[in-house]
């Protein structure tokens, strides 16, 4: 579906007067593609809020976008995946409909997206550590409390996003209403596992000879007490992906980078360098995230809500219901997707919008902090 409103809009003339010159030609390029998305998502309400700006960050500028009908509204920090894998890019294809009940911030983290592209490399690397990240969320968070007057915020992490965002809601509960997952990162070790169980039994189930043997080339696969080497996680990716446990009913997820070519927040050349991040990030904090079990997490004092999709098995969701199962909380939600893998802002956007009004949003208007 996305792709063919790539094409539409990528050849939007052809829907355009009888009497144009020239009917052969496309009359518009990126650039006019990018315009009508720019042009239907302004936000023109009186109290509305759309920036695009450097925030100074642990030392260094960092990227984000802020939208939201009204600034009065709850504040919603989006951590995104990866590490490395900007979501900001793909906002405008999920977020609108969130725009009208929080006011959502998107940023892209130390070592992708726009902010890797804002910075030296040489001198980003040494700074690349999970704690160095995690500080980095805590300024971020701390600097929205204060910018839009909030005592607490909304965190949603996806994916690696969940890793920070959870151990931001375990140290610093008092800063949110609640903390929102999505592909959340728990006992990843097992995750691992679960995941290489899915890809051989569907490579058997399918009698794909070279996905077996690959397969079967890295295992034992995230045998308990070893490490799981980054090649043996690609080759395990590789195959996961294709049997449609990144997105569900997909071989892959190339309807994302599709999407990206229409971000209105990115330049043609940053268009061309977005995943240059993605490579820089994953050679510092790739290998090591996947190796955390974050299950001894067994308290949060701030609510909880997992947006889980039912066929995830990039970061196995099944692992995830297990821990959430368990774990305690002022108050906590758990909401299957079940057309979803590990992508469920993008696979089901309207109901991820209905969960994050129905379930989060309360705990905001509980406390007054909503547009009237």
């Amino acid at each position: 579906m996305m792709k063919s409103i790539i094409a539409i809009l990528l050849t939007f003339a052809a829907l355009g007067p009888a009497v144009a010159a020239d009917q052969s030609k496309p009359q518009f390029d990126r650039a006019g593609a990018v315009k009508i998305i720019s042009d239907l998502r302004h936000i023109v309400s009186p109290q509305g809020v759309e920036r695009a700006e450097m925030v100074r960050i642990g030392g260094i500028d960092q990227w984000v976008t802020i939208r939201g009908r009204d600034r009065r509204n709850p504040v919603l920090l989006m951590l995104h995946g990866g590490p490395g894998f900007v979501s900001m890019p793909m906002s405008w294809w999920f977020q609108p409909g969130w725009e009208e009940y929080f006011t959502v911030v998107q940023w892209d983290q130390r070592g992708a997206g726009k902010t890797y592209l804002a910075n030296d490399p040489g001198k980003l690397g040494p700074t690349m550590t999970r704690e160095r990240m995690l500080a980095d969320a805590e300024e971020m968070t701390a600097w929205l409390r204060k910018e839009f007057g909030k005592n607490k915020i909304f965190v949603l992490g996806h994916s690696w996003g969940s890793y920070l965002g959870l151990e931001l809601a375990h140290k610093h509960p008092e800063w949110l209403y609640a903390y929102i997952g999505t592909g959340q990162a728990t006992n990843n070790p097992e995750s691992e596992r679960r995941g290489w169980s899915f890809a051989m039994d569907a490579a058997r189930k399918s009698g794909n000879a070279p996905a077996i043997q690959e397969l079967q080339s890295i295992a034992p696969y995230a045998a308990p007490g070893q490490r799981v080497p980054i090649k043996d996680l690609f080759i395990q990716r590789k195959w996961l992906r294709m049997f449609g446990g990144v997105m569900a009913y997909r071989a892959d997820n190339d309807v994302e980078n599709e999407a990206t070519r229409l971000s209105p927040e990115y330049s043609d050349d940053e268009i061309r360098h977005i995943w240059d991040g993605n490579a820089f990030s994953e050679k510092f904090l790739l290998e090591d995230v996947i190796n955390i079990d974050l299950s001894p997490i067994a308290r949060l004092d701030c609510p909880l809500i997992l947006l889980e999709g039912r066929h995830d098995r990039n970061v196995n969701s099944e692992v995830a219901a297990e821990w959430f199962s368990k774990i305690k909380a002022p108050a906590k939600r758990f909401v299957w997707f079940d057309h979803s893998g590990h992508e469920a802002m993008m696979e089901e956007p309207g109901k991820l919008l209905v969960s994050l009004v129905r379930y989060a949003r309360p705990f905001a208007e509980k406390a007054g902090d909503v547009a009237p």
